[in-house]
This record gives C-alpha cells, structure tokens and sequence, in this order.
C-alpha cells in the first residue's frame, strides 16, 4: 500500500495553486489543505484510478464552500479586499512556464477572479488555467457536462471584457517600475504623471487597519499628487525595492526599514496603467 502522506505531498503544489487562486489568501488555502489531508488520510476510497483527481475533486469543493463563507466576510470589509500576496512561486514551474504563466496568478488576475461566483470561478480555473477536460470538471462539480462548457464560456467573457491585452515584456515592466521607484521616492510630480496613463487606476487595501484609499484613484494628475504627498510625509526613511510577487517584478516599500507597502503594476510597457497596493498588514505577514 502506498505512503498516504507521499501520495499527499505529491500533489500538493497543485491542490495549493488551485485553492489559492480559488480563495486568494494563503491562510485559506491552507485551511483546505489541511482539512484536504484528513479526508484523505481518513476517508480515501481503498481503490482509485487516480488519487490525484480524487483530490483535486475534493480541493475544488472545499475551496467553493469556503469562498461562499469568504464572500459573505469581504462583503463588510473595510476598503477594496484585494489577494494577500505570495512571494515564493505558487508552483514549481520551468523558466519557459514562468515566462507563459506567470499572470494567471498576478494580483491584477486574481482580482478579477473575485468578480465571479465560486462555480464559475472553479470552473473557469480548472479549465483555462489547468487545462481540465469537460467531463471531468462536471465530476468535480457535479454538473453536466454543457452546463461546465456554459459556466467556462460566461467566466472567460467576463475575465476578458476587463482584462489587459499589453504584450509586455518583463524587462520593459522592470524598466517602468524603476522610473517609478525614482520617481516616487522624489515626489516630482513632472516626473509622475507622465508615467501614468490618462485612464489609470489605484486601488488600496488597507484592511481598515492603516490608511489607504477606500475607493479606487482615477487619473495621472490625482496619482502624482498621492505619491508626491507620501514623499514629503516619508522623506529618506522610504526605499523601494524590486521584488517578485505572485509571479510578476512589482515594488516593496519599506519605512524606517520595516516593509509598509507592496505595489503590483498592470502596464502596456510605456506608461502605469493600474496599480494595486497592498497595505493591510496582515496580508504583509507573510513577507520576508
């Protein structure tokens, strides 16, 4: 008979990246993976064609239950909830996978993952991003087999309606965030603005426990104004530092030394087009 928990381990990069991307925290993950393990460990079937379906059935059920209860909480947060950031990779990929999967998990994606209902959200998930075939999501969902087709359909619809279509390279995005770093760090508004398109976005999170934006920010001028006014509140105590977040170069911001602020960046390789900020301490706690 084989190890229960080598078979677990085996697969547990890919019930994570799946529960992740489905709930948008660590600490939920998490929760399904253990919880995923003790069904496991207690109530596997003695004979399977395969485990690892089996427990990406079970994950992806566990994970659509607990987004129901996580909706129901981020209804009353405080502010925008964006996902709690993850530096490490969500799955061990090759250098050419990196480079070709890198935004299925990026904060900006993930974002627009929460404007889906969790079945869709499963579905869209295990078919676009996992590659599943129809019928065995509608095992996993316990739906016909066109019904999933439909539900993949209205998710990728809505995932593409607001989706960015910039083929940029990760060079140019580095190359912009450092001009923003400098820039920032400055607070020259004329050096800012031009980094920003004229319809770009901030959104904040700040949990309600520091201070962010409880809506989105519009426009370049509005932008420039915001960093030029943290540049004078924080003076030399503030250094940006590149840094690898959910796949993709963004900036972490320490004050005093101690990190304050993780920013991802959504950019067409010329000008900022949205940026998330991720203040809300304990998504941060994670963090190096």
């Amino acid at each position: 008979m084989s190890d229960p928990l080598a078979e677990f381990q085996q697969h547990r990069a890919r019930l994570f990246g799946l529960a992740y991307r489905m709930l948008g925290t660590r600490h939920d993950a998490d929760d399904v993976l253990q919880d995923a393990w003790l069904r496991w460990q207690s109530g596997r079937p003695a004979e399977l064609v395969s485990s690892e379906a089996w427990l990406v059935t079970l994950v992806t059920r566990l994970s659509i239950d607990r987004l129901r209860q996580a909706r129901q909480e981020r209804a009353v947060y405080s502010g925008p909830w964006l996902p709690e950031p993850v530096a490490e990779p969500i799955e061990p990929r090759s250098p050419a996978d990196v480079l070709e999967h890198y935004n299925d998990v990026s904060i900006a994606f993930m974002t627009l993952l929460e404007r889906l209902g969790p079945d869709e959200r499963a579905a869209f998930l295990l078919r676009e991003v996992f590659d599943t075939d129809y019928a065995e999501i509608a095992v996993m969902l316990d739906k016909r087999e066109d019904s999933c087709r439909q539900l993949v359909s209205r998710a990728r619809q809505r995932i593409e309606a607001d989706r960015p279509r910039f083929a940029v390279s990760r060079d140019a995005h580095r190359a912009l965030l450092a001009r923003f770093a400098a820039a920032a760090h400055s607070g020259d508004v004329s050096e800012l603005a031009p980094l920003f398109s004229t319809d770009v976005v901030l959104v904040g999170d700040g949990g309600g426990k520091v201070f962010s934006a409880l809506r989105p920010l519009l426009g370049p001028d509005r932008l420039a104004m915001l960093f030029h006014a943290i540049a004078r509140r924080n003076g030399d105590c503030c250094r940006f530092v590149e840094t690898e977040i959910n796949g993709e170069p963004c900036l972490a911001r320490y004050v005093d030394g101690v990190l304050d602020t993780v920013y991802c960046f959504v950019t067409d390789g010329v000008q900022i087009r949205e940026v998330y900020v991720l203040r809300n301490p304990d998504k941060l706690a994670g963090l190096y």
